[in-house]
């Protein structure tokens, strides 16, 4: 089971846009780090999200167009025009945007950022998903473009502490369940509660070689 299908899509938007894309992922701080996992603090930050039904492959693509929709002008701005927000791209990284080339009068690219998440509603795979990016850090709620799409959906989230694993490979059904297996281990040694499900994120395009890519397990902490 892989994402590879679906991140063929971001390819393809992103080799229309003709531009080459910088990549902002959330910032964080580390608060203890043990082999490969870590426990991150993150500050607030805006995700435009998306919930879809079906297993985690054909759920990964559609919940990845719409919100991909919404960023690549889908929306309608406080200015009463489309804004298009360039892709941002996968977790924790330095802020960065790119412009399109031969931008529409008024129109903005918002960066995409890093990771693409996504978030079982149930330990069924063909159960209910929470697909998100975070937004940009330039742009406030207030200041970001109306989704045009209904299922689309802009909330923010306050600051929170996270545990967090990182893998190389494919996000396989095997993979997922032994990572997540090592981090809820590591937060039961820490004492750490576990305040949300475990969520998916990737960071590469599909391009990237299996042992070059970077794959997450991540399970909010409990106060």
């Amino acid at each position: 089971m892989r994402f590879v299908s679906w991140l063929v899509v971001a390819a393809l938007a992103l080799l229309c846009a003709g531009a080459a894309m910088a990549v902002e992922e959330p910032r964080y701080s580390v608060e203890r780090a043990e082999a490969s996992m870590e426990l991150r603090q993150y500050p607030g930050f805006v995700v435009a999200e998306t919930w879809v039904q079906g297993d985690f492959d054909s759920a990964g693509r559609t919940g990845f167009r719409r919100i991909a929709g919404y960023i690549f002008g889908k929306n309608l701005s406080t200015r009463g025009d489309a804004e298009k927000i360039a892709m941002t791209a996968p977790v924790t990284m330095a802020p960065g945007t790119t412009a399109p080339v031969n931008p529409a009068p008024a129109s903005e690219r918002i960066a995409m950022t890093a990771p693409v998440t996504m978030q079982a509603d149930a330990a069924a795979d063909a159960g209910s998903w929470r697909v998100h990016f975070v937004m940009p850090s330039a742009y406030k709620l207030a200041d970001l473009p109306r989704p045009l799409d209904a299922d689309v959906k802009l909330r923010e989230v306050p600051a929170h502490r996270v545990a967090a694993i990182t893998f190389s490979g494919w996000t396989t059904r095997a993979s997922i369940a032994e990572n997540t297996g090592r981090l809820q281990g590591w937060m039961a040694k820490l004492g750490l509660k576990p305040a949300s499900a475990p969520q998916v994120a990737r960071y590469n395009d599909p391009f990237t070689l299996p042992w070059n890519r970077r794959n997450e397990i991540l399970i909010e902490v409990a106060p």
